[in-house]
């Protein structure tokens, strides 16, 4: 490997003699944040960057835990808030609790994107974590329901950190790290969608839970969902204290502008030295029926997983004489805590071993199959009781989310292996807005067919929460029958 000096880049070389920050054109500008990240990385060659990725661990993680964290308490929370006039109308208003963040967050996504690759990724992370203080907080402080459902959806709205710190993981390390960092950031979001829950199954109506702890008169026992949310919000605020010790990565340059937008970036993962490809290209995707069919049952697939998120804990509180399991806030944090710790072990010991063994389209199928059984006995859950009820649902709940992963997984394989390396970051891009819209729908239409099931106690057909889980598994029928040709196509593109 050649030496720090040489002229012109005046920084590193790389194994074939270029200098490190002039390979592509690019000249070490003392002033620009990106080239000194550049240089500093260069010049740690061997050191394994963990104060990085611990940093992205816990940026990630922060900014994940608000999104389901709210799933445990939501229906109490839509109850004491006396916005239902009936108690089979509480699931109508939670479903536009739940669908608020997501919608947000999908109409403001490409923004806070193109605010990234424009003024740098530090900024977009530190207002998301800001927001996430300020909106999170005053969530867990709402005073009526329309005050919850803005403050939702305002933080989804400011949510802008996934494009950035997924960027920011490929920029702060050296190449060699950049795959591990981006593991990180997937793995945080996983954790941060179990402990969320938890968090808030746990810590939701401290007073009446923990009366030796938290009076009644105090904020806790006046706001019983405030302590969830102060929580996470004190972890923001450790969390905006590390972003001191985050560098901006982005290169500014006055001249010789250099594209590092977040597509420019997960291209050079693969290696790859692409042209652009302009809007033609892009366009091109959506002839591209492999990716586009991958990208359908990605979609149907997620609709459904967030439909069963947001089911399963208004299902699980709600009383018995509705159907329901009549479950607190706690016992709901329990369930989704254990399956949670029982998926990491699969996704780190199991799948990849199923992965080696059977074909991915094969994997789908199975799942989705084994999936239509196990919604259907939900509803016969609440003749059980005590221990065999809690080991039921358990198993249940671990089975389910298995089987979500599982899809979810191959669905992003999939879609890789539709199209050739250099277009996989605008296809990535696609799949993301179309999930993003899907999953703001999914709260909401469940909450609206949960809150009409409730009504349909003495149907003669589907009565109850028989109809909740059978229009979950309508979507699974579709998603299997679309696994299938013509609907489905394998793509051979060359990597």
């Amino acid at each position: 490997m050649g030496g720090g000096g040489g002229g012109g880049g005046g920084g590193a070389t790389t194994a074939l003699g270029e200098p490190l920050l002039t390979k592509k054109g690019r000249a070490y500008r003392p002033r620009c944040p990106g080239c000194r990240v550049d240089r500093l990385n260069a010049e740690r060659e061997g050191v394994f960057p963990l104060k990085d990725l611990f940093l992205i661990w816990l940026v990630t993680i922060t900014c994940t835990l608000p999104i389901q964290s709210l799933f445990p308490f939501l229906y109490f929370m839509i109850r004491d808030l006396h916005i239902a006039k009936q108690t089979q109308d509480i699931g109508f208003y939670a479903g536009f609790v739940g669908a608020s963040y997501m919608f947000g967050r999908a109409i403001s996504s490409t923004v806070w994107g193109i605010v990234a690759d424009k003024h740098g990724r530090k900024p977009v992370i530190v207002l998301t974590l800001v927001s996430i203080i300020i909106f999170n907080t005053l969530f867990g402080l709402s005073l009526n329901y329309w005050m919850a459902l803005i403050m939702r959806c305002l933080l989804g709205v400011m949510c802008g950190y996934l494009g950035p710190i997924k960027a920011y993981a490929t920029e702060v390390c050296r190449k060699e790290y950049n795959h591990l960092a981006l593991a990180v950031v997937s793995s945080s979001r996983g954790i941060g969608l179990i402990i969320g829950p938890a968090i808030g199954g746990y810590l939701a109506q401290p007073a009446d839970k923990y009366p030796s702890i938290f009076s009644q008169t105090s904020i806790f026992g006046r706001f019983p969902y405030f302590l969830p949310c102060l929580c996470i919000s004190i972890l923001a605020v450790l969390a905006l204290f590390a972003c001191i010790w985050f560098p901006e990565t982005l290169h500014k340059h006055n001249e010789d502008t250099v594209d590092n937008s977040v597509e420019a970036i997960e291209e050079s993962l693969a290696d790859t030295d692409t042209e652009e490809n302009g809007n033609g290209g892009c366009l091109q995707l959506f002839k591209n029926w492999p990716l586009m069919s991958a990208i359908t049952l990605y979609c149907i697939f997620s609709l459904q997983d967030v439909a069963y998120a947001e089911v399963f804990s208004l299902w699980a509180v709600s009383d018995r004489s509705y159907g329901g399991l009549s479950f607190t806030s706690t016992d709901v944090g329990n369930v989704l805590a254990a399956s949670g710790l029982f998926l990491f072990l699969y996704q780190m010991l199991v799948y990849p071993l199923l992965a080696k063994s059977v074909d991915h389209i094969t994997l789908v199928r199975g799942v989705a199959i084994l999936t239509i059984p196990l919604l259907a006995s939900y509803p016969f859950f609440p003749s059980l009781s005590g221990f065999v009820l809690m080991l039921v649902v358990n198993l249940a709940s671990f089975l389910k989310n298995t089987f979500s992963v599982t899809t979810i997984t191959v669905f992003n394989i999939l879609m890789n292996e539709a199209v050739p390396q250099d277009v996989r970051a605008a296809a990535n891009g696609i799949a993301v807005t179309l999930m993003s819209i899907s999953k703001a729908v999914a709260p909401a239409v469940a909450g609206i067919i949960f809150s009409w099931a409730q009504r349909r106690q003495t149907a003669s057909f589907l009565p109850g929460d028989h109809l909740v889980f059978f229009m979950l598994n309508v979507f699974t029928v579709t998603g299997l029958v679309f696994t299938f040709r013509p609907f489905f196509v394998r793509g051979s593109a060359k990597h």
